[in-house]
């Protein structure tokens, strides 16, 4: 009977640090390792990750996938029960060593039905809701900060990457004749961060803001559920966020609709970012939310070309 250890991080910034510790401390014997690449997104229904799905493809009945925490698999209620299900299918238990979910035998069955136990579904729901309640508070927590940062003349974002104590020796040396791909070597920051501190002295910077295009207006547009389901997992920027946030949710029998509001531009974003739902090589798309996404790229197609 095979240890299938499964680890994923979120950003290429990340490590396994803390799993390995986790999964270390659990004594497990020979484990076969199934490592995603760095970055792989948790918005991914574990189904359609290349090495989740690699694990399955190995494992055999009686073998037991163990993961150092439910975050590193799921995120969302509906992901854990796709998991369940095709464990169960193919006679496979999971162990998670970290966390609320540690103490649970998150495979355990009814004797005569087969179907997973109403009080260990109960408790992956509940727990895993209470998972998908606190991501939220922490939005809107980070969002009103943010509102409040911006009343008091606070600007968010990135920090510039020149320091304002060498923004003027930057733009000395820029007007001196040095080139952008120099200035980005001596002071060890991309050319991009060189261009904003030296935007206005650019040659095709103008400053008769007057001939500047109007922004465009926000457009209301109806998400699919799913689509939205999807997105709320993923690391997204301040302006897709609160779209997402600021949404109205419209209940349609079990499923529901989100009107969003935004500028042209964040709504082609957020198609964007839902193409993995289309499925790709070792991902295999789920129906129903390939269609989701479909509806919502043909409402976003309507909109003004991409920028």
């Amino acid at each position: 009977m095979a240890n299938l250890v499964y680890k994923r991080v979120s950003t290429d910034q990340q490590s396994t640090a803390r799993q390995n510790l986790a999964l270390h401390e659990a004594g497990i014997e020979d484990p076969v390792v199934f490592e995603e690449d760095p970055g792989t997104s948790s918005r991914l229904n574990p189904l359609q990750r290349p090495k989740f799905r690699a694990l399955l493809d190995y494992a055999r009945p009686g073998d037991t996938v163990r993961i150092s925490e439910m975050l590193r698999l799921v995120r969302g209620t509906g992901h854990i029960l796709d998991v369940l299900d095709v464990l169960r299918r193919d006679q496979v238990a999971l162990r998670i060593h970290d966390g609320a979910f540690s103490a649970m035998d998150l495979t355990a069955r009814h004797p005569r039905t087969g179907e997973l136990l109403s009080t260990v579904k109960f408790m992956v729901q509940t727990l895993a809701a209470a998972g998908e309640l606190q991501r939220d508070l922490q939005r809107e927590l980070t969002y009103d900060g943010l509102r409040a940062a911006e009343a008091k003349g606070s600007k968010g974002g990135r920090r510039p990457a020149v320091a304002a104590a060498k923004t003027a020796d930057v733009r000395t040396a820029y007007l001196e004749g040095h080139s952008i791909a120099a200035l980005a070597r001596d002071h060890g920051v991309s050319r991009g961060a060189i261009r904003t501190a030296v935007a206005d002295l650019l040659p095709h910077h103008t400053a008769n803001e007057e001939d500047a295009p109007a922004p465009e207006p926000p457009v209301t547009l109806d998400m699919p559920g799913k689509v939205a389901d999807f997105l709320r997992t993923d690391e997204l920027e301040p302006a897709e966020r609160a779209a997402l946030d600021q949404g109205v949710t419209v209940r349609r029998g079990q499923s529901y609709t989100l009107h969003v509001t935004a500028v042209p531009a964040v709504h082609h974003r957020l198609l964007a970012r839902c193409q993995p739902l289309d499925g790709g090589p070792g991902a295999p798309a789920v129906p129903a939310q390939r269609k989701a996404r479909r509806e919502y790229e043909n409402r976003v197609s309507t909109l003004t070309p991409r920028p």
